[in-house]
């Protein structure tokens, strides 16, 4: 097996193929290090919005988490740690980007290459790069005109010093929640531009204490009991969002309390204000963001931005803002995860061609006419109310599960049945057009024909009851293709 991706769900795979007795993988990662979103994800402030011990696998539990929410290099110590006690560094290729992974049927073999000129061939290919892996930049006409430093939050450049200098904020989304009141007390003047306001509730955030760790450590039942009472809580949250999205007026009231608590300028509170249910785009954490928009040094811009010039950002009419340096908070391709030509499949057929309507699999993980292809946070797994780990555990057992029944069964390939892959994809979009993301924003869950094919349409229980066992039936086994004497003598 070739795994791609050394994140959270490839090291996942790596782990529980291990454990099965199975040795004979690679794990091929881009980044120096192991970590995927943790390690790419460095800026100032950076921490989950997740509780620490629900963000962490199930059979690896940490007693020693520090915070409730766990902070970034917290969260990657904890990956380096699997690592290390799980032996996975002999299976990894660091700095090894994948330029082109293709399906060669007569071999029934994926072909993969990466950009150091190493090739590869396996009968199974684990795609583990997660839909925040490709940094989104804003269609803004001049941004490659500006002279000053420009970079995106994945991408930080800690060399650059912040201190003193005029700096243009592009986003008000999660990460930019973040890193802004991190950086605002050093800057000489922060401009925040905003083009639509997220909903913000208090972060129950707060150090676990050392009688906590203790405990955890000393009698480990008790924090397998904390993690299920974090999960049911974070589980009931899907009833908001997926079954009776009118009880999301609930959290509007609490995140207006905490605007008005956090804010006291009402003409600031009304920029903040969104006016689209609560829900629709992804509700954010955070206690220090409001008031670091209350400082002399930090303004809030919402008037659009025409273009970038060399020296700053041209607003609708006609004013400039110079500035130093742009940092973009502009999220991720969640809706175009893979750029064109990584991932070829049966005939030459391009996955990005195969999703040119929007991208789908079944239950997230197999993609037809793609063979012996597995996907791990793949399209419509994602969540907007608890844990992706809990989800990426049930597709790596799923995944087991199918290589199990691929040796039993004697096949070389598996691949889903277009039909059980089509009935699947109309069944979720149903479903998810009666769930509050369907309620009329515009967000990163929506592709450009405006279909949500980034989140689970209902609770991650159910997602785990769907994917606990691999069922032959839903798979066909494509044939090589013959040899070339028979096709001529045909």
């Amino acid at each position: 097996m070739i795994i791609i991706g050394a994140g959270f769900a490839g090291l996942c795979m790596a782990i529980k193929l291990k454990q099965a007795g199975i040795n004979d993988f690679l794990i091929l990662e881009q980044d120096a290090e192991a970590g995927g979103t943790w390690w790419a994800n460095s800026y100032p402030g950076c921490a989950c919005d997740v509780q620490s011990h629900l963000y962490s696998y199930s059979f690896e539990p940490n007693p020693d988490w520090s915070h409730m929410f766990g902070r970034q290099p917290e969260i990657l110590g904890y990956q380096r740690h699997c690592v290390e006690k799980y032996g996975l560094s002999p299976y990894l290729r660091l700095s090894s980007a994948v330029t082109c992974a293709a399906f060669q049927e007569r071999e029934q073999r994926w072909h993969v290459e990466t950009d150091d000129g190493a090739r590869y061939r396996a009968p199974v290919l684990v795609a583990a790069t997660g839909g925040l892996s490709r940094p989104a930049l804003p269609d803004i006409p001049g941004l490659d005109r500006f002279e000053g430093e420009i970079f995106h939050s994945a991408r930080w450049d800690h060399d650059y010093p912040l201190a003193g200098k005029r700096v243009a904020v592009i986003g008000t989304g999660a990460s930019a929640i973040q890193f802004v009141p991190a950086i605002a007390p050093a800057v000489g003047h922060l401009y925040l531009f905003q083009r639509t306001p997220p909903w913000i509730l208090p972060r129950p955030d707060r150090m676990i204490s050392r009688f906590e760790r203790w405990l955890f450590k000393r009698w480990p039942v008790t924090q397998r009991i904390f993690r299920s009472l974090l999960y049911w809580r974070l589980e009931s949250r899907a009833v908001v969002f997926t079954v009776w999205p009118r009880l999301g007026v609930a959290i509007e009231a609490m995140a207006r309390r905490h605007i008005r608590r956090g804010i006291p300028d009402p003409a600031l509170r009304k920029q903040v204000t969104p006016d689209y249910p609560a829900g629709c785009k992804r509700v954010l954490l955070s206690d220090d963001y409001y008031p670091t928009l209350n400082r002399t040094n930090v303004d809030l811009v919402t008037d659009p931005i025409r273009e970038i010039t060399a020296t700053g950002l041209v607003m609708a009419d006609g004013h400039e803002t110079k500035v130093d340096a742009i940092i973009l908070g502009t999220g991720f391709q969640a809706t175009a995860p893979l750029p064109p030509g990584v991932i070829v499949g049966r005939g030459g057929l391009d996955i990005t061609e195969r999703w040119s309507g929007g991208i789908e699999a079944f239950k997230g993980i197999s993609v037809s006419g793609f063979p012996n292809l597995f996907i791990l946070n793949g399209p419509n797994t994602g969540l907007g109310h608890n844990s992706v780990i809990f989800m990426l555990e049930a597709q790596v057992r799923y995944v087991m599960d199918g290589l199990a029944a691929m040796e039993q069964s004697g096949v070389g390939a598996l691949e889903v049945r277009p039909a059980v892959e089509a009935n699947f994809n109309r069944h979720l979009q149903r479903r998810l057009a009666r769930t509050v993301w369907a309620s009329g924003c515009r967000s990163w869950y929506l592709d450009a024909n405006g279909r949500n094919v980034t989140l689970w349409p209902g609770f991650t229980v159910e997602y785990w009851w769907r994917t606990r066992r691999f069922r032959l039936r839903d798979y066909q086994t494509p044939a090589p293709p013959a040899p070339a004497a028979q096709q001529q003598a045909a």
